[in-house]
């Protein structure tokens, strides 16, 4: 009904964020109609971004609204909403681009985001990796076809979601580090990390608070397993 899977409602279970009203003799869990209403909530303030542990302190508090959250869960959806079609428009406009094997600009880049949020993000970059590296990289960006774009995309997401099956496993197992290879490949298409790079980009994916929303709304934990999979793979595949 949710559109979760079992494997999250077990998880929510274990860290107490949603636990069953009952449970049937056979073990199943069952949830009642307080269960889904909180399951709502939780959903919501997921797609707001908003970590596990705080929607639990959240929820739990005494002083919680469950009506006048929903206004607010409104209202900041709806401002998601717009900046959301403003981005439908840019990838609209980049697809007519790449169609015309035309190069994309910087402001075609980061457009769907605000001048700020455009400036915090080329500003990190070249803290991180050095304005030489990141202009490199914009580079190769600008010449990629639309279908070098489609193909590295897909590959992206094909990688992120098979790693998020592995959350929970021993990072250093073949499979797992097959598609860390493959993520390393992967990244190889925007500037060629050294393994001290890559060790750093592993942090950035677990401490950066977007980085990190992106990565949990695949599966939770996964932010920190990518991390402990990237740092295993410099350290016995890259190495200094």
């Amino acid at each position: 009904m949710a559109g979760i899977s079992v494997r999250t409602l077990h998880h929510y279970d274990h860290i107490g964020l949603l636990k069953p009203s009952s449970r049937t003799e056979a073990g199943y869990r069952q949830y009642n109609q307080q269960d889904l209403l909180r399951l709502q909530q939780i959903l919501f303030y997921k797609e707001l971004d908003v970590p596990l542990q705080e929607i639990g302190s959240i929820l739990d508090d005494p002083d919680f609204d469950p009506v006048a959250t929903l206004h607010s869960h409104k209202r900041r959806l709806q401002a998601r909403a717009n900046r959301l079609t403003r981005l439908l428009k840019t990838i609209d406009k980049t697809l007519h681009k790449l169609a015309e094997d035309d190069t994309m600009k910087d402001e075609d880049l980061y457009a769907g985001f605000t001048p700020e949020q455009a400036e915090r993000y080329d500003r990190e970059a070249k803290e991180m990796w050095g304005a030489e590296t990141v202009e490199a990289s914009k580079k190769r960006l600008r010449k990629m076809s639309k279908a070098q774009w489609q193909a590295i995309g897909a590959e992206g997401d094909a990688v992120t979601r098979g790693l998020a099956e592995w959350v929970g496993h021993d990072v250093g197992e073949t499979a797992v580090q097959h598609l860390i290879a493959r993520h390393y490949t992967w990244l190889s298409h925007f500037f060629q990390p050294s393994a001290e790079a890559y060790r750093g980009m592993s942090q950035m994916y677990a401490t950066h608070p977007e980085f990190r929303a992106f990565y949990e709304n695949f599966a939770p934990g996964l932010a920190d397993f990518m991390q402990a999979a990237m740092t295993y793979y410099a350290d016995h595949t890259l190495r200094d």
